[in-house]
């Protein structure tokens, strides 16, 4: 196949490199070989790895038709394939030069399956399976495990996990205990279902094949057959991925079978953007790929176009305070955009109240021109939503939620809804038991427990059956005289107003479904400990894996707060319902951000218990001394600004330079949170008091 010529495409090289900062730049005109862009949120990477593919096949480096680029979704492989479009490179002059293939992992291996699979297997035939369910509860019948439904997603689920970290069912006992994994049933019993699994896919005249099988099929037809080898090699020349921070170790066993020992490799992520470990994702090929290739280029994108210099402030200051090897690659935002509101953050009594006042917000925006659809509530789990969904509907803002079904639509919420009005239309029903009591016999045998169960699944069910509980609750708290027929009548009245779904309004999501998406309004809700972070990310464990779950929840807010583009709020109730116990407290995430003394602030701050003080960076007794006239500066100079502590800068930024105590203003600028504006607007004094000279 012979290479285009730069004559032949449709755009110059010139007109590639038009509007892109230096560091796009560098990235676009690397030289063929190993190339690490690391890329952090709003920075233009797609904009840059496609015009960087475009620059490869222009300059004649290699074939349009050459070039295999793969992500994760397929949302995002069809937005770099219009990109690539618009910029000629998947179609130059001459047809035969063939055109660039963007595709997600599953769709590049499932394409050269079928291609090679004559030649690898013979005869044999093999189907795709639609779906696994039925293979897998067959599976865990024969190994007498739970076939109920969320038992079995669940499995599927741990299945799934499995392969992708290239676990066979001998190893997957020895496995969970060395990676500290909660498995959805006793390891012994997930073998079998796995051991049952597997054989059943292989039981018929057809082979049948999961998602993850096209993958180890793909890896093992290269790695074992060198003439699939060779000419998948001359096929394809050069390589691209994406989010390669979410990379699993099958998904990178395909990607070393397809280079073989080559090194025609761009990758492109953002290692504190990993929020995705449950699946079997590792950002460890991320933070060694300079390693695997001394060589490599390594170009980071910082200047952020998204967000506002205040939400990149925030940003900045959520991901300083992060620890472990996967903050050191952490990169620091500096903001493109023109100057905007500060980050809100706000307290409320309760969660209805919550609800309320973000939706009060969202009418003052909408007044001031920020259409709905150009909004959003995120929250940490799918449970949360309803008290949103309630507010709104009140306020007749039109919602839709993003990334699952409405409170109300969700399967397990309907059976419970059918189970309390069968109960209601009982007539030997007790009259003396507490409408708490009953509702809870109700739902118990649906999923409700006292404890989350494991299984992500049966955990989203019982999430739910509590978020029902606690609204039938409040209901009966402001009626206490209520009867079971009415209480029900009360709930479908509340399931009945809620409007279908619609493309223009406010987004409700959780804050995985959020990842790649943004808001010009963005509001972070039901912000307290035990939410964010989870309480199953606190749970019972200590030491090493008890600060890596709780760092990917860190992980989780950075990537909450910059989805927004110019307003960001975030809120937090210190109850559940009106009038309950305000035992509540503000995610220990929020502590740096908050009025330095304020209750909300002691709160935030005593949530992260011991564990916040023993991640702070050790300083020595000078250090300790500095540290504190730094902390006595900051609250001074806020007062006179009439801002939050954390505008100043943070207790992270602080301990930072207690530590390096630096020397000048070059020093000080290397410090994380510490960017160009700050360095002029408070360099001067910090470096007093690190002098000895300041401090007031």
């Amino acid at each position: 196949m012979s290479r285009p010529s730069a004559t032949k495409t449709l755009i110059s090289a010139t007109d590639l490199l038009d509007g892109l900062d230096p560091e796009q730049r560098a990235a676009v005109l690397a030289p063929r070989g190993p190339v690490c862009v690391l890329a952090g949120a709003g920075t233009g990477k797609t904009r840059t790895v496609t015009r960087r593919i475009a620059h490869l096949v222009s300059s004649g480096h290699v074939a349009a038709g050459q070039v295999l680029a793969v992500t994760f979704t397929t949302r995002a492989a069809g937005e770099m394939r219009t990109r690539l479009r618009e910029l000629a490179a998947t179609g130059a002059a001459d047809p035969s030069c063939g055109t660039v293939q963007a595709r997600t992992f599953h769709a590049a291996a499932m394409r050269q399956l079928r291609y090679f699979w004559p030649r690898v297997i013979g005869d044999t035939s093999w189907q795709l399976m639609d779906r696994k369910f039925p293979a897998v509860r067959q599976a865990a019948q024969a190994a007498r495990a739970s076939t109920d439904p969320d038992s079995v997603r669940d499995l599927t689920a741990e299945i799934e996990w499995a392969k992708s970290r290239l676990i066979a069912p001998d190893d997957y006992a020895a496995a969970v205990v060395e990676e500290g994994r909660d498995s959805p049933a006793p390891p012994e019993i997930f073998t079998r279902v796995y051991q049952n699994y597997e054989q059943l896919k292989v039981s018929g005249d057809t082979m049948m094949l999961d998602f993850d099988d096209l993958l180890m099929f793909t890896a093992a037809a290269l790695e074992e057959n060198a003439v699939v080898a060779d000419e998948f090699r001359d096929r394809y020349r050069s390589f691209l991925v994406d989010e390669y921070q979410d990379v699993t170790p099958l998904q990178q066993r395909v990607l070393d079978a397809w280079l073989g020992e080559r090194d025609d490799l761009t990758v492109v992520g953002d290692a504190n953007q990993t929020i995705y470990s449950f699946t079997g994702a590792t950002p460890a090929y991320l933070l060694n790929f300079s390693r695997r290739f001394p060589e490599a280029t390594v170009v980071r994108l910082v200047r952020d176009y998204r967000s506002t210099p205040q939400v990149v402030g925030l940003a900045n200051d959520v991901i300083g305070a992060a620890r472990g090897r996967i903050a050191g690659m952490r990169l620091e935002l500096v903001g493109q955009r023109a100057n905007g509101p500060d980050p809100e953050f706000t307290q409320f009594d309760d969660e209805a109240t919550e609800a309320a006042g973000i939706a009060a917000r969202i009418k003052k925006l909408q007044k001031r021109g920020v259409p709905a659809s150009e909004m959003a509530i995120l929250f940490r789990i799918n449970a949360q939503s309803e008290v949103y969904e309630q507010a709104l509907t009140e306020a007749k803002i039109p919602f839709q939620v993003r990334g699952g079904e409405g409170f109300f639509s969700r399967t397990e919420v309907k059976q419970a809804m059918g189970a309390l009005r069968a109960a209601a239309e009982r007539t030997d029903l007790p009259e003396d038991v507490p409408m708490d009591r009953l509702v809870r016999a109700v739902l118990v045998p649906h999923g409700l427990g006292d404890a989350a169960p494991p299984g992500q699944q049966a955990r989203e069910r019982w999430e739910s059956l509590v978020a029902l509980e606690r609204l039938a609750a409040d209901l009966v708290a402001m009626q206490p005289t209520l009867t079971i027929k009415e209480l029900v009548s009360e709930l479908q009245e509340r399931a009945a107003s809620r409007q279908p779904p619609v493309v223009d309004g406010v987004t409700l999501a959780s804050l995985h479904a959020a990842k790649g998406l943004e808001w010009d309004a963005v509001f972070l809700a039901g912000l307290t400990d035990g939410t964010l972070p989870i309480s199953h990310a606190l749970g019972d464990r200590d030491g090493t894996g008890a600060e890596t779950a709780i760092e990917e929840e860190r992980r989780l807010f950075y990537v909450g707060v910059t989805r927004a583009r110019e307003h960001l709020t975030l809120t937090w109730a210190l109850a559940r319902g009106e009038g309950g116990r305000k035992t509540r407290k503000p995610s220990r995430f929020l502590a740096p951000f908050l009025p330095a003394g304020s209750s909300a602030q002691r709160a935030a701050s005593g949530s992260a218990g011991k564990r916040s003080k023993a991640t702070r960076n050790p300083l020595d007794p000078a250090g300790e001394e500095l540290f504190e006239r730094l902390k006595t500066w900051r609250l001074a100079t806020a007062r006179d600004l009439d801002v939050p502590a954390f505008v100043v800068f943070t207790d992270a930024t602080l301990t930072a330079i207690a530590e390096k105590q630096p020397a000048d203003g070059a020093a000080l600028v290397k410090i994380p949170g510490i960017g160009a504006a700050k360095l002029e607007r408070f360099g001067a004094d910090v470096l007093a008091v690190v002098n000895g000279a300041g401090g007031r």
